[in-house]
């Protein structure tokens, strides 16, 4: 293959004018990233675009990493450093050939470094950028866990186990349990996983992530070695690992990646055993804008209006992994100043935000969100920021704070956005505290949005529209995902919210205090001040960010 810059290439073909290629390189010297992944960045050409252009002229095929199996011996012939440090991964090897599937296959550097390290003829394919380092993480990860299990089957009695906020990489000197270990959290942490669940089933210990929404299987434990991994786990996490009757929580700190992870562990006897389940928290990740968590047109401008309130109450409601505290995040982050004095109490802390007040609450030392709350008054806030109501003195605390000068922000486990008025009455606050402290209900679900690389439009049935409460017309299109290797021929990659937001105006306020039932709250929002979750989710199914069936799927419990 004859050597050929990329720029001189995309620009050869009209795929990119000489000012874009400018822009990019200009760019390209402040991050230091190959000049591909900055034109897609930057929007002037798509990873497809590229893909296509690279296979047409220079003849370089392109490999779905989704639809091949990649041999694990694969992972001997090749380093993982040089895997990850230039972005491939092997896919075969036939005699003293080996494909190597790369996102950037111009990278002559990487070329060389591969056809040094394995003394094979290197034959590039391209893939996307996404699909490699799934691959990377799928490989290596599969390798040093099944290398990791092999070598606790030759040892016998438990491991000597580290303590916890150590950096998870692949270490060959640890301990295998360690290592183990150290390869599922990486891998979630590949995957974009928030959750990973250790299941003890009747022979064998199935390890689960959750990805978008949705759990996958990606590795299968021997029963024994089962109490090994758990008893790792639960020593990050602090527990007590000699106690296996009783559930337990802890939490671990550690670094993957150049990532500061915190971990949220909690075991569960079950008969097989005890379960596991970890959340994740990237604490280096960045904090989102409004319109990055699906905020637009008239819901954006009720977030903004909510959110302009010197004082009064904004709830955030919910079920558990709907997106509630990135919402709440966004709204401390646009509301942090210097002008005003804002605390947060949370349990657990997830983002460290400069300039923010954030307190950590701790009931086992009696720190609750009410005596929290009490402190907090003290401190002559602007803004209070509670991270969940879960009790009636809670809800009053905060609804007479909110009465008094001070702008509230938090959230409630509730199904939609009038059912808050409802939880709240529940569990006992008056209905004049909540018709006079209120200003309004964020209430949000998460969907999984349309892989953009295998995106299509379709004509719907009529039943199709129907669901979404779409009126039949001609030439409506929705759109679907057909599958391909950057989403695991899922066809969805990535989620986004869809929000009901409820402003509450003078009627509305007027219906609660009368102890209105909730057509009747229903009935007195006005269309600009309220729109459905469903509402929401016919233009984002219109606008080709997610599919009817996911919406169906996710708000199925509230279509009515």
């Amino acid at each position: 293959m004859a050597y050929m810059r990329l720029g001189d290439l995309l620009t050869s073909v009209g795929l990119i004018t000489p000012e874009q290629l400018q822009h990019a390189l200009d760019v390209q010297k402040g991050n230091h990233k190959r000049l591909g992944a900055v034109l897609i960045e930057e929007g002037i050409i798509s990873e497809r675009q590229l893909i296509e252009t690279l296979e047409m002229q220079l003849g370089i095929d392109f490999i779905d990493l989704g639809k091949v199996q990649i041999p694990m011996e694969l992972a001997h012939l090749l380093p993982k450093t040089i895997a990850k440090r230039h972005s491939v991964v092997p896919v075969r090897l036939v005699k003293d050939e080996l494909v190597l599937a790369m996102a950037d296959p111009l990278n002559f550097v990487a070329i060389e470094d591969v056809r040094a390290a394995t003394r094979k003829r290197v034959i590039p394919n391209i893939a996307s950028a996404v699909a490699v380092d799934r691959a990377i993480a799928a490989l290596y990860g599969s390798e040093g866990a099944t290398r990791a299990i092999e070598e606790m089957k030759g040892e016998s009695g438990m491991q000597e186990i580290a303590a916890t906020g150590e950096t998870v990489e692949e270490d060959v000197q640890a301990a295998p349990t360690v290592r183990l270990v150290n390869s599922i959290i990486e891998r979630a942490v590949a995957e974009h996983a928030s959750d990973i669940h250790l299941e003890p089933r009747n022979g064998e210990l199935i390890v689960r992530m959750r990805i978008d929404g949705m759990l996958r299987v990606v590795l299968t434990v021997p029963r024994e070695l089962q109490n090994q991994v758990i008893s790792r786990l639960k020593v990050m996490g602090g527990m007590d690992i000699a106690e296996r009757r009783l559930p337990q929580d802890g939490r671990a700190a550690v670094r993957v990646r150049g990532n500061d992870i915190d971990l949220r562990l909690a075991t569960l006897p079950t008969i097989y055993g005890e379960k596991v389940a970890v959340r994740l928290f990237n604490k280096s990740a960045q904090l989102l804008t409004p319109e990055a968590l699906g905020l637009s047109g008239d819901n954006l401008a009720r977030y903004q209006a909510l959110l302009a309130n010197a004082n009064g109450m904004v709830l955030i409601v919910g079920p558990t992994g709907s997106g509630k505290s990135s919402t709440m995040y966004t709204m401390i982050r646009t509301l942090n100043s210097e002008e005003v004095n804002l605390i947060t109490l949370e349990d657990p802390v997830e983002y460290d935000i400069d300039g923010v007040n954030q307190v950590q609450i701790n009931e086992k030392n009696g720190m609750t969100f009410a005596n929290g709350l009490r402190a907090v008054l003290r401190q002559d806030p602007d803004i209070i920021a509670v991270g969940e109501i879960r009790d009636g003195e809670t809800a009053e605390i905060a609804m007479r704070s909110a009465m008094t000068g001070h702008l509230v922000l938090s959230t409630v486990h509730t199904s939609d956005a009038v059912s808050a008025i409802d939880r709240l009455i529940d569990i006992g606050v008056e209905p004049y505290l909540i018709a006079e402290a209120l200003n309004g209900v964020i209430s949000q679900r998460l969907v999984r949005r349309i892989c953009p690389d295998c995106r299509e439009a379709y004509e719907p049935t009529e039943a199709e529209m129907a669901t979404m409460h779409i009126a039949p017309k001609p030439g409506i299109k929705f759109y679907r995902g057909c599958g391909c290797a950057n989403c695991y021929h899922t066809g969805y990659r990535g989620r986004t919210a869809v929000f009901e937001i409820m402003m509450l105006d003078r009627d509305a306020k007027q219906a609660i205090n009368a102890g209105s039932h909730r057509k009747g709250i229903t009935d007195m929002l006005s269309r600009a001040r309220y729109s459905t979750l469903m509402e929401n989710a016919a233009e984002l199914v219109l606008a080709g960010e997610t599919t009817s069936a996911e919406v169906v799927r996710v708000l199925n419990s509230t279509i009515e």
